[in-house]
């Protein structure tokens, strides 16, 4: 085995929510910008170490592996890892899993072999941020975000804005367990078989962006965040409609959304492809009490569930063990 000093190393990303893109059109020679956020209540970590031969365990391990032997061969790295994955982010949900899974094992590989790559790098190297930013954005600092999408020499889509979701406000996530959102090459079937998008629908929606979401987030304002929030995903989730059956994917978390809206809360909608839903709330009180209503409400759709999270303004956690004595680390590496 090669000769390390580091043991093992744990990296912990947490879930993100795709609130909508911007601008589909690519008029002005950047298309996919979009708005995200970085929750907490749903967390992917893993631990790597050093190994004779690559493995994996623990949830989604086999797509874990597939990570971490191809960062070894594009970065022509020595040696090989075993990957153990503790928790994942729900899969197919909306939520981000795949990015945070493939960036937390590379962040994780490139600590362990003391290799000087930034986390956007890993993430080009992995295939990640083939169209959004949102997810590599979430994973290196959290955050309310919006990305500049891709122009003609984009890598990975740059970070445009970046503030702190406010620490009082909770987000209410309806989530389906009965249902997945598009992925894959169903995903990348579905957009290049929409219609064409309207630089006048862009050009609203990039309005939506700087007279509502940015400055409601700067001032606290839940309400002008929400409206700025509902309208880009009540025009995308339209755009989307052909492709997902429906602005919404899920026809359980549609009935949430609409009884929300009736409700007058102003900031709901659907995080990428769906299925998971979301609400924006000023405080935990006013969330919770909001819990309590479509529990009792939705009782009878058993395949719903809902969660109340706070933002995460933190992004990503590395830890690394290092061996505690050159004895140990000797015996280890024979």
């Amino acid at each position: 085995m090669l000769y390390h000093k580091i043991e093992h190393v744990t990296v912990s990303a947490p879930a993100r929510l795709h609130l909508g893109f911007v601008d589909l059109g690519g008029s002005l020679g950047r298309k996919f910008i979009s708005a995200g956020l970085s929750i907490e209540g749903f967390k992917t970590t893993v631990t790597v170490s050093p190994a004779t031969k690559f493995s994996a365990n623990g949830p989604a391990s086999e797509r874990a592996l597939d990570y971490a032997r191809s960062l070894f061969e594009k970065l022509n790295l020595n040696g090989a890892c075993h990957v153990e994955v503790h928790s994942l982010v729900p899969m197919h949900a909306g939520l981000g899993s795949g990015t945070q899974l493939a960036l937390a094992v590379g962040a994780a590989i490139v600590k362990m072999m003391q290799v000087d790559i930034e986390v956007d790098e890993i993430a080009y190297l992995l295939g990640r941020g083939a169209r959004s930013g949102i997810g590599v954005a979430a994973f290196k600092h959290g955050g309310m975000i919006i990305d500049g999408g891709r122009g003609k020499n984009t890598r990975v889509p740059p970070t445009l804005a970046h503030h702190a979701f406010p620490e009082t406000w909770r987000t209410l996530l309806i989530l389906d367990q009965s249902d997945a959102g598009l992925h894959g090459t169903h995903e990348a079937d579905a957009f290049s078989t929409l219609p064409e998008f309207s630089d006048q629908c862009a050009a609203n929606l990039s309005r939506q962006v700087l007279t509502r979401i940015l400055p409601g987030i700067v001032e606290k304002d839940v309400r002008e965040f929400g409206l700025g929030v509902r309208e880009i995903q009540q025009r995308i989730g339209d755009y989307f409609a052909p492709a997902q059956g429906g602005r919404y994917t899920s026809k359980a978390v549609a009935e949430v959304i609409e009884y929300l809206i009736e409700k007058d809360i102003p900031g709901v909608g659907q995080s990428s492809w769906g299925p998971t839903g979301f609400a924006f709330f000023d405080s935990e009180t006013n969330a919770h009490a909001m819990l309590r209503q479509v529990q009792q409400k939705f009782a009878h759709l058993s395949q719903l569930s809902f969660k109340v999270v706070a933002g995460d303004n933190v992004g990503a956690s590395i830890a690394v063990k290092q061996y505690e004595s050159n004895s140990n680390l000797e015996q280890q590496s024979q």
